[in-house]
């Protein structure tokens, strides 16, 4: 496992320094100026100019990408373009320590009630709960984020008055149980659906219809036999799901005033503050790959067949 896990280890710098390349080509032939943009449409031409040399933005591509990734070795990540005296690093600190606590809860919400719902929609089958279920999911998830996000505000916060709809106070607080829904709904329906079929799957192996014939209780089989391995392709969605998170965040954060990472993304990227907007995509590529990784390290627990030495299924 640790050879695996150190193999995996040394890609990780490969991918990081590709996405980065990639994210300074695309702000190099993006049109726009952040420097512009910082000193207004009527600024002097002559300082715009000036502060592009000052940082270095008139220099080719590869210069700057060189730069940057010689500084960002050593944990400097640069400072913001259109922010003056303000490091990436300062802006991005709490923010992003925000968004990952509203993105954990979110996910929280998602797996502790879709796969729930998948393994007793499965247990159903053939009655009327069972497409009961299923329905009820699927119309969850077929309301975006935006339209979701506003109800639950209107419902919660202005109708019956049980909950914050704005602001921050932290992963404990009241504040992020309706952010957290409006996130983690439209991955109950998917992770309901997976589990539901996976469950079906395993209840029909020839190693759980032996072990209900030896003897061993229902109890003991769901948890041992039939959850354990149905679990395996659910975890899979684990690492596809956070993609899906951040981009999802962004709007929540937008909708319930939260602090994070989302407003200063969007603001960044109207802006062209390229520091900001690659270290953002850094640190999204990296949480990418560390989940993905841990979801692989998970296989072999979940079913001692799988050897990482080998390959992990879809890894």
């Amino acid at each position: 496992m640790w050879v695996y896990i150190g193999r995996r280890l040394l890609w990780a710098p490969v991918l990081l320094l590709i996405v980065c390349f990639v994210t300074f080509f695309l702000g190099s032939v993006v049109p726009g100026d952040p420097f512009q943009a910082r000193l207004g449409p009527r600024a002097n031409p002559e300082a715009v100019e000036r502060l592009r040399e000052e940082h270095g933005f008139n220099d080719p591509v590869l210069v700057q990408f060189g730069r940057y990734i010689s500084n960002a070795v050593r944990g400097d990540l640069g400072e913001s373009y259109v922010r003056p005296g303000t490091t990436v690093g300062e802006l991005l600190a709490r923010k992003i320590w925000v968004s990952f606590q509203l993105d954990l809860a979110g996910m929280i919400v998602a797996f502790a009630l879709g796969i729930p719902l998948g393994l007793y929609a499965a247990v159903k089958q053939g009655t009327w709960i069972d497409p009961l279920i299923i329905s009820t999911t699927l119309l969850g998830m077929s309301f975006p984020v935006f339209l979701t996000a506003p109800g639950l505000i209107m419902i919660f916060g202005l109708w019956l008055e049980v909950l914050p709809v704005q602001g921050w106070g932290g992963f404990f607080d009241a504040h992020i149980i309706l952010p957290a829904f409006a996130i983690g709904i439209p991955g109950v329906a998917v992770l309901a659906r997976l589990t539901r079929a996976s469950t079906l799957e395993v209840m029909s192996q020839d190693y759980v219809r032996t072990a209900r014939a030896k003897g061993l209780g229902e109890t003991a089989v769901r948890t041992r036999h039939i959850l354990r391995n149905a679990l395996i392709p659910v975890v899979t969605v684990l690492g596809m799901s956070l993609s899906g998170l951040l981009i999802s965040s962004v709007i929540i954060e937008l909708f319930f005033g939260i602090p994070g990472a989302g407003q200063l993304a969007i603001e960044s990227l109207f802006q062209r503050d390229y520091p900001v907007i690659t270290a953002l995509v850094l640190i999204g590529g990296g949480a990418f790959f560390l989940t993905n990784l841990l979801v692989d390290i998970v296989y072999p627990f979940l079913d001692p067949r799988i050897s990482l030495e080998h390959g992990a299924p879809g890894g």
